[in-house]
């Protein structure tokens, strides 16, 4: 397994692309053509290298990723359905801590008292395919995997053999419309007998078709493309959720599955609900404790707010609701030696150390590199080439260090670098800050192929035919150095043409691709740029607010300026950065990055040298109509009904822009009880002030 912590972004990048076509390629051969070229284990083995990729460079995951098909690639034998409602993934926490910020940031959003009740669910988390069972007046009409969340694939022949899932539902209030969603599994007995079987039947027992596990067993067995072959196949369903329906029968989570098992659906009976977090974390260490005891695979706990109308309040981020949680299990863990540890300098110019290990076996991966993070780490570590160290996979995923057996061992400590390995330039560390940066920017070589590789990845301008090799070879013509002469390659065509490797067909593919963005997403530019704190996310929430680029040029000039000025202490100023900003989640470092961004002149003529080669348009956010859209609102005082959050994301589905404080562009002030400064500077400015009950109306007005 290639461990994310000794790859630089270009070689994730390039690595992911040929995972993503190494497990399209196996799909297509396991599913449709039933001729694999490798077992289940090797299988598995590439979907969590995958994974552990993603998981460290989230900014490359790709639109053909594995993980886009959950379970097993989509197959063209079976019909692809949309889901009416998305299926969406969970958040994982993997220590008491996370689980314990989950339900603050439940609270916080909910604007709920610290000691008011909060009754969660708690069920095991089944290791399992999902699958969505769409009954209509009590009649099995449809089934449906996971898929991308969006689509699945049609499996309702096969589903119709599993005993569990009833044909009719039976029992009282039973919608007209009810999906009912869950895991398709196979028991830890079953999945033995099966292979058991499927040995004795081989004519050659050296090439029989072994599972590697319970849950590969169930998918590859739910998705045969004929229904026979599900049928003799042990496969079992548990429900946990539901989708799309025309009523609910309780107004809790809890309620609404105990409606479900009326039904004659299972839910496990390890479902419960508790409204305090000890009692929460309690049942997780009592399924826990019962795991392998388990007739089923499972690897962790789901919680979920029982309230309904609190789930619909809470809402969903990305791909998961913030209303849930799952409870992960503890890693494995095993030990190893440190042979030697690396620097490796990132496109940021940041210095990070990578442990090179003795390979070891955890989690059936075999893991040979590990990320030491910093220096700080480092030292609270002790580690030193040499030392014999205990390493785990968090969340069965990333390779960590855990601890240091060797520690007392005299030996000279590890001695961080005050240099880039690459360039020789300075490292040094802000204050506040905990790691170390190389000064050298784009005259050091780490960066400046790093930064280019960025600009044009699959995040930012997504510019195909540009990878990593051209890079380096048109780095080293130099015929590149900054981002805008990408936008000048078609000057070099005729050169190029006489260099190997280089066809007519190919270069004009390239400059064509590259012609193809110069009119680029506004959002994808800023995060093409490589400043620092402003990723993806963020350069979407900026330009939510601030609509072109231009504009977040003259927000880095306003910074400038409003940092000039006298604050108390340096809180205070990142706090009126972050409120000058006024967008959610956005706060002051990225603020002071932007601003450094653009005080640097390199950086300024960078910025201007590339916007003459490109005309992004105006970012637009698609909104529902309202009486606010297009405003400026700011919110001030108590509120009583909602958190600030909520409120502020209120705002922005409406088309408004939540501001953090009041100036001459704020449109509306949404004051509550206690509201002082921002209130008297609304009357001083002729500002429209209304009510937390006359927003809610609003909101209510606009659906």
């Amino acid at each position: 397994m290639t461990d994310p912590a000794a790859l630089t972004e270009a070689d994730a990048a390039n690595r992911l692309m040929r995972l993503a076509k190494e497990v399209a390629k196996h799909n297509r051969l396991y599913h449709d053509q039933d001729a694999p070229e490798i077992s289940d284990a090797a299988y598995d083995a590439l979907i969590a290298e995958n994974n552990a990729l993603e998981a460290a460079f989230p900014h490359l995951i790709r639109a053909d990723s594995p993980n886009a098909q959950v379970g097993a690639a989509a197959t063209s034998a079976l019909r692809k359905i949309p889901h009416a409602v998305r299926m969406m993934s969970l958040d994982n926490g993997f220590s008491d801590d996370d689980i314990a910020e989950f339900a603050a940031r439940v609270r916080r959003f909910l604007a709920l008292p610290d000691d008011a009740p909060l009754a969660l669910t708690a069920e095991p988390k089944i290791d399992g395919l999902s699958c969505s069972l769409r009954y209509e007046k009590g009649e099995l009409v449809l089934a449906a995997t996971r898929g991308d969340g969006a689509t699945g694939e049609d499996v309702t022949a096969n589903v119709r053999t599993i005993a569990d899932i009833p044909q009719t539902l039976s029992g009282p209030a039973i919608p007209d419309l009810f999906e009912v969603r869950g895991e398709v599994y196979m028991a830890k007995g079953d999945f033995v007998a099966l292979n058991a079987r499927l040995l004795a039947q081989a004519d050659d027992p050296e090439k029989a078709r072994q599972f590697a596990n319970p849950r590969n067993a169930a998918a590859g067995s739910l998705r045969q493309k004929d229904a026979a072959v599900t049928a003799s196949r042990p496969l079992r369903f548990l429900a946990h959720g539901w989708g799309a329906h025309s009523a609910v029968p309780a107004d809790t989570q809890l309620g609404v599955m105990q409606a479900i098992a009326s039904w004659g659906l299972p839910v496990s009976d390890r479902l419960v609900c508790v409204d305090s977090l000890p009692a929460l974390i309690a049942h997780y260490r009592a399924i826990e404790a019962a795991r392998a005891d388990l007739p089923f695979d499972i690897d962790g706990v789901v919680y979920k707010v029982d309230r309904l109308d609190w789930q619909q309040r809470l809402g969903f981020v990305a791909k998961a609701p913030r209303w849930a949680i799952a409870h992960k299990f503890p890693a494995e863990r095993a030990q190893t030696t440190l042979e030697a540890i690396a620097i490796q300098v990132g496109r940021t110019g940041k210095l990070t150390p990578v442990g090179r290990l003795t390979p070891v076996t955890v989690g059936g991966v075999v893991v040979s590199n590990v990320t030491l993070h910093n220096a700080d780490e480092i030292a609270r570590l002790g580690v030193r080439p040499g030392d014999r160290i205990v390493v785990q996979r968090a969340g069965d995923v990333i390779p960590q260090v855990v601890d240091n057996l060797t520690r007392d061992d005299p030996r000279d400590p590890f001695l961080f670098p005050t240099h880039c390995p690459v360039c020789q330039s300075e490292a040094v560390r802000e204050e506040g800050e905990v790691d170390y940066r190389c000064t050298g920017g784009l005259i050091c070589p780490a960066q400046r192929f790093e930064r280019l590789r960025h600009f044009v990845s699959r995040g930012a301008l997504d510019i195909e035919g540009l990878g990593e090799k051209s890079i380096q070879e048109f780095l080293d013509l130099g015929w590149i150095a900054e981002p805008a002469d990408i936008f000048r390659l078609k000057a070099h065509r005729a050169d190029l043409l006489t260099r190997e490797g280089w066809k007519e067909k190919s270069v004009d593919n390239l400059l064509a691709a590259i012609e193809a963005k110069r009119t680029p997403d506004a959002a994808r530019l800023l995060f093409g740029l490589g400043i620092r704190h402003v990723g993806a996310v963020t350069a979407r929430d900026l330009l939510k607010r601030y609509a072109t680029l231009p504009a977040i040029r003259t927000l880095a000039e306003e910074i400038m300026a409003l940092r000039d000025q006298p604050f108390d202490t340096p809180a205070k100023r990142d706090k009126a950065v972050a409120d000058h900003i006024g967008v959610e989640n956005v706060g002051g470092a990225v603020g002071h990055a932007i601003a450094d961004f653009f005080h640097e002149p390199h950086n300024a003529a960078v910025w201007d040298d590339l916007l003459a080669e490109v005309s992004p348009p105006p970012y637009v956010v698609e909104t529902t109509a309202s009486a606010v859209t297009g405003k400026t609102v700011v919110f001030t005082g108590k509120l009583e009904t909602m958190s600030r959050d909520e409120a502020k994301a209120q705002a922005e589905r409406l088309g408004a822009k939540a501001a953090g404080s009041v100036s001459a562009k704020t449109d509306l002030v949404v004051a509550g009880p206690g509201a002082g400064s921002k209130l008297k500077q609304a009357a001083a400015l002729n500002i429209t002030v209304i009510s937390e009950a006359d927003w809610a109306e609003i909101v209510k007005a606009a659906g």
